[in-house]
């Protein structure tokens, strides 16, 4: 019997690296609930900061920046002290920002606490990607990175059912002080059940051998030990650029409908409050199937045959043409508010199909010891893409169309830009990594 038989895999193998999944899973939850918070909490503070779109987008600069920076260097210290106590330092940080935020009592403070908690979030990816290159076979990655992630979207469909009724019953400030309260939870929960593989008492040998059966694991569980590798020496390569690219254009968009959504309901529809919950949780729901569906698609093609890497890039090609309607969503609207939700839902979905991709892509091409590093390295480009576009498109134009009451042409704008950019990221991606070509880094 082979280990990728499906009988195999799920009696004689074992199944504890699902449990890990499950612990990064909710990890990925907490991060995103924490950071989605103050989007549902904008007409609050708006009244009571007396905030403008301008304001808010500084806010927003001020998590991406550090986020970006954060990322920068949070994948070096990850793969330095591990995933175990690496991602623990991180969830613990950030929970303490995420609480301190009920503390704060001008516009400003705000940007301080979001910088804090952009820094602290920004090892939640580093460490989830390198906890499924070291649980997982190759084969697998795309499905458990799609399975993880999708917790971006649980948390974000949390929030908006959660965080306006936490603010309409016992104030904003408790909105951040319960959410970021589960980070605590998880901490518990992460000492208890995790522990690398080599070291772990519940998992079997038939497991382990299962995770390790790729030729390319194999090598690298070997070479685990020896010194870790610098960022220019990484930037050296073309597969380190076709991710930073590949992130630096589409987390942007990401950052867009998890900032703005809200925003958009409201002004666009009229929605307040608890209004704005069900809308925003349905496209989160759509996301959390895309991002499923989207380790599931790459997985299918190899166990029909294909090469690991045609059918990660033939995925990533079918994601990207399925958020082109997303342009379409204000026409759709003017019938039916539902249809532009939907519209949305999709895009974001297809969104979190690409990010389950575009990761996996990092572990396809270099080895473990390697894996938190180039993932932090293109977390940076992501956040500085985010920034980007909030400084020279979101801030500039949105504060320009509200003065003048045409909000609308600038959310067009935006969404014209959203259809376009994952085809052009994978179009770059294509020209810099045409075949697969995994990285040796003794030999580079």
């Amino acid at each position: 019997m082979t280990p990728s038989s499906p009988v195999a895999t799920s009696t004689t193998i074992g199944k504890y690296r699902w449990t890990i999944c499950s612990l990064v899973f909710f990890a990925t939850t907490v991060n995103y609930l924490d950071r989605a918070v103050i989007s549902l909490l904008k007409p609050y503070l708006e009244t009571e900061f007396h905030w403008n779109s301008g304001d808010y987008a500084n806010i927003e600069i001020a998590f991406k920046l550090a986020y970006s920076v954060g990322m920068l260097g949070v994948g070096r210290i990850i793969d330095k002290l591990g995933t175990k106590i690496g991602y623990a330092m991180s969830t613990f940080l950030w929970s303490l920002a995420a609480i301190g935020h009920a503390f704060v009592s001008s516009t400003f403070g705000f940007g301080v606490a979001r910088a804090f908690l952009g820094i602290t979030e920004a090892g939640n990816f580093p460490a989830a990607i390198k906890t499924t290159a070291e649980w997982f076979p190759q084969k697998e990655r795309a499905l458990a990175t799609g399975i993880f992630n999708s917790g971006s979207n649980v948390g974000a469909i949390i929030a908006p059912l959660t965080v306006p009724l936490i603010a309409e019953t016992i104030g904003w400030q408790w909105a951040f002080i319960i959410t970021g309260a589960l980070g605590f939870v998880w901490l518990v929960l992460w000492f208890m059940y995790y522990e690398v593989p080599a070291r772990h008492a519940k998992l079997t040998e038939a497991e382990f051998k299962y995770i390790h059966s790729d030729v390319d694991d194999l090598a690298a569980v070997s070479i685990e030990t020896k010194p870790k590798v610098s960022w220019f020496k990484l930037l050296s390569f073309r597969q380190t650029w076709a991710f930073v690219l590949g992130k630096f254009i589409t987390d942007p968009i990401w950052w867009f409908y998890l900032f703005w959504l809200p925003d958009f309901l409201s002004k666009q529809y009229g929605l307040k409050g608890t209004d704005i919950a069900m809308p925003v949780a349905v496209v989160y729901i759509l996301s959390s199937i895309g991002s499923v569906g989207g380790g599931w698609i790459p997985l299918n093609f190899i166990r029909n045959g294909w090469p690991a890497f045609k059918a990660r890039k033939t995925s990533m090609l079918l994601i990207a043409l399925c958020v082109f309607p997303i342009v379409f969503a204000q026409y759709l609207g003017q019938i039916n508010m539902w249809l532009a939700v939907l519209v949305i839902g999709i895009a974001a979905a297809a969104h979190q199909a690409w990010s389950a991709n575009i990761f996996t892509t990092v572990s396809d091409m270099f080895p473990n010891r390697a894996v938190a590093s180039v993932t932090g390295i293109g977390g940076m480009a992501g956040g500085l893409g985010g920034i980007l576009l909030s400084a020279l498109v979101q801030k500039q134009m949105f504060v320009y169309y509200e003065s003048i009451n045409q909000l609308d042409k600038a959310y067009f704008i935006m969404f014209l830009i959203c259809g376009g950019a994952y085809l052009f990221a994978w179009v770059i991606m294509h020209f810099l990594v045409p075949r697969m070509k995994p990285i040796d880094l003794d030999e580079a």
